[in-house]
């Protein structure tokens, strides 16, 4: 068990370590498809800014995983 988690974490890190822009672009994709939801009328995701939450923690990791690498 412990070995699949190593090669998927080393796996992971060979994707983003070519691609250290994709999580930021990814996060703020989905705070524009926030403000988008938030124009439409009512629903769940509108209502809890699911979407804007969701986009900030995943900009947030990709900065800190462009850094790092």
């Amino acid at each position: 068990m412990i070995i699949r988690i190593s090669k998927l974490v080393d796996k992971l890190s060979e994707f983003f370590a070519a691609r250290k822009g994709l999580l930021p672009i990814v996060g703020v994709v989905l705070v524009a498809l926030n403000l988008i939801l938030r124009v439409l009328p009512g629903g769940w995701f509108s209502s809890t800014d699911f979407f804007l939450h969701l986009g900030i923690i995943l900009a947030i990791l990709g900065f800190m995983l462009a850094w790092a690498l």
